[in-house]
């Protein structure tokens, strides 16, 4: 009798699998198959894949044909299987993704993705949901020639086929197939070389060139960083990273190949708000912490995002100093403190904590178990439990256990406080930073609601600019003109805050429209256009060319105050609002057409063709997207009855 409730890595070993596929981008199909080498250790009466709605051509184990049932979830193989090495299973098929691989039109080009996170890649691929198979993949793929094809492991060759090409990739270790990922379209690269020897390839949209350098800033530092700092070298045979267009999360640490969303493809001003920093390390940490050891289940998920959470900090730290460091801890322990209070908190061993929980949290606990048992022994221990279980799978007493051993004393107290209670320990987390930062100690002495009258000396003497921002949210009319000296950081926080501009402080607010940071650009000129009416055409003259991010937010913002400014340029309002509905199309970045909805909804313009933008947008793949659609198009519906 079949027991599909067994787990199948206690019975087979998935080593290898051979992957052949040809991706249609017109007709969103791709086809072709999947070799599998396995091993038999215990005997079993069946065996497993998973494939979601594919269309199976073919089908041999061992080369020869086999009985098999397929429910449209999984392949079942029937038969008894007995104790043996390097058996064969050959799958070809064909299907039509509806999730998990994604064909977007980008510009007049096809940006073909996947995201597999979770149990999301047999939705292209037969292979394995459980994450605990790990398997070694070779990946040829055929695309259009004009393509560029990024896929796992190392690029070995390539060939043309008529009017396509085949790429051909192989990754020397085994990995867990959920990590398994494409990447198709045009792009340029640039390689960089670690310390290690390690190439680093940096791929860009060919008309991006300018932006390689912000947007890559600081990737060779923090891979240098991690690999000395982990004290285990980065454990596969090159690193890629590819921005791709609507994505539906921030990154993803494909194993050797991240993706990430190309919001955060930014210029040299885009930097200083909204740099990829972060989610660059994040994703970085994540090849040790996710791909190179996977938790078992999702009870266990924290070893992966609170680990890639810590050890980006710790990158950043190196990059942008201890004091950054402190204030992004101190940050997400007032963020669970706010959890908890909402009544939202969980233990860090809940399979069903927010993704705050398993991150912050998680990182927290790393923070604070490096204080108990010292550097050294932490260090050591980490570098251990890589060693250990490299390849493999985790469960959070794999590392504990491996802390205890170097620690040489019982850690039962600290896990109980720090992982299996369901509050998260604030007041702990609090004395413990404030114990290591004289920052934070004076971030949180500055209190203008407890001691008003100190609030004006604090913009004057020397204090950090989160101290100083802090001071400014809650008095804003404590800015004077010699605040307009602080850093831009400061400054961004008076464009932001201060909203209502008095004439004393009109020209140095007017300095705000020269600074480097597209969203004091944003806030300054839309507080400068309704605080001194009568220059409005000089404002709008001055930004008339700033862009801002990719989702346009300076020039979304421009277009609508130029619609509202009778004496300027009133010939080009159609030209104005036909600019504004164009970035609702399908053709642009789901952020960048969310922004233009807005716009446009503000402004009682949403008409026909808008209307019908949003409908289109309500079966877009990435959910935040659909979700706006759909309730804004309720909303429109509702006012009209």
């Amino acid at each position: 009798m079949i027991n599909l409730s067994a787990q199948q890595t206690n019975y087979v070993d998935f080593k290898q699998a051979d992957v052949f596929l040809e991706v249609n981008a017109d007709s969103s199909y791709v086809k072709g198959y999947v070799g599998y080498v396995f091993d038999i250790t215990k005997p079993i009466n069946y065996l497993t894949i998973d494939a979601k709605n594919i269309t199976i051509f073919g089908l041999a184990v061992n080369r020869k044909k086999i009985e098999f049932d397929y429910n449209g979830k999984q392949i079942i193989l029937k038969t008894d299987f007995v104790i043996s090495n390097d058996n064969t299973l050959m799958i070809y098929y064909k299907t039509k993704p509806n999730k998990a691989l994604y064909f977007i039109k980008r510009k007049d080009n096809y940006n073909i993705w996947t995201q597999g996170q979770g149990k999301y890649t047999s939705n292209w691929l037969p292979s394995f949901d459980d994450v605990n198979e790990k398997v070694k993949f070779n990946i040829s793929i055929i695309a259009p020639y004009e393509y560029q094809v990024l896929t796992n492991g190392r690029f070995l060759m390539s060939s043309t086929k008529g009017n396509n090409k085949e790429w051909l990739y192989n990754m020397e270790k085994p990995m867990s197939s959920y990590l398994v990922a494409l990447a198709i379209g045009k792009y340029d690269k640039k390689i960089e070389t670690s310390e290690s020897g390690i190439p680093i390839e940096l791929y860009y949209y060919p008309e991006d060139s300018a932006k390689v350098e912000p947007t890559y800033r600081y990737t060779k530092q923090m891979f240098d960083f991690l690999e000395e700092e982990i004290g285990f070298g980065y454990p596969w045979q090159n690193y890629k990273q590819v921005p791709v267009h609507d994505f539906l999360y921030s990154g993803m640490e494909n194993t050797s190949l991240t993706i990430f969303s190309d919001a955060y493809v930014v210029d040299e001003i885009g930097f200083n708000d909204k740099n990829y920093v972060n989610v660059n390390a994040h994703e970085l940490a994540h090849q040790w912490f996710g791909d190179l050891v996977t938790a078992t289940s999702g009870e266990h998920h924290w070893l992966q995002e609170g680990f890639a959470t810590y050890y980006a900090l710790l990158a950043e730290k190196e990059v942008f100093g201890k004091d950054y460091f402190d204030f992004k801890l101190y940050n997400s322990a007032q963020d669970l403190a706010r959890q908890d209070l909402a009544g939202s908190g969980t233990s860090l061993l809940n399979p069903k904590s927010s993704s705050l929980t398993f991150y912050q949290r998680g990182a927290w606990v790393l923070y604070a178990l490096r204080d108990k048992v010292g550097d050294k022994v932490f260090q050591n221990a980490v570098k251990n439990y890589l060693e250990k279980h490299q390849f493999g799978n985790v469960k959070t007493s794999d590392f504990i256990s491996e802390v205890e051993v170097l620690y040489k004393k019982s850690l039962t107290d600290f896990v109980s406080n720090w992982i299996e209670a369901k509050a998260f320990p604030f007041n702990d987390a609090v004395e413990l930073l404030k114990e290591q930062s004289v920052f934070i100690q004076e971030y949180m002495m500055v209190d203008c609601e407890a001691n008003s009258s100190k609030c004006e000396d604090y913009l004057k003497y020397y204090i950090s600019d989160e101290a100083k921002i802090k001071v400014i949210v809650q008095r804003p009319d404590l800015v004077s003109k010699a605040t307009f000296s602080e850093s831009s950081k400061v400054r961004q926080a008076i464009s932001q805050y201060v909203t209502k501009v008095s004439n004393d402080l009109k020209d140095n607010y007017e300095t705000l429209l020269d600074d480097k940071s597209y969203l004091t650009i944003e806030s300054a000129l839309y507080n400068l256009w309704i605080n001194f009416p009568l220059e409005r055409s000089k404002y709008l003259t001055k930004i008339r060319d700033t862009q801002g991010f990719n989702d346009k937010n300076v020039r979304l913002l421009w277009l609508v105050l130029a619609l509202n400014t009778m004496e300027f340029q009133p010939e080009n309002n159609n030209d104005f609002l036909k600019e504004l509905l164009s970035y609702t199309d399908a053709s642009q970045n789901f952020e960048l057409r969310m922004n233009a909805f807005t716009y446009l909804d503000l402004i009682k313009a949403c008409g026909s063709e808008c209307q019908s933008n949003l409908e289109q947008a309500k079966t877009h793949h990435n959910w935040r997207m659909s979700k706006f659609a759909k309730d804004m198009l309720n909303q429109l519906n509702n006012s009209k009855n």
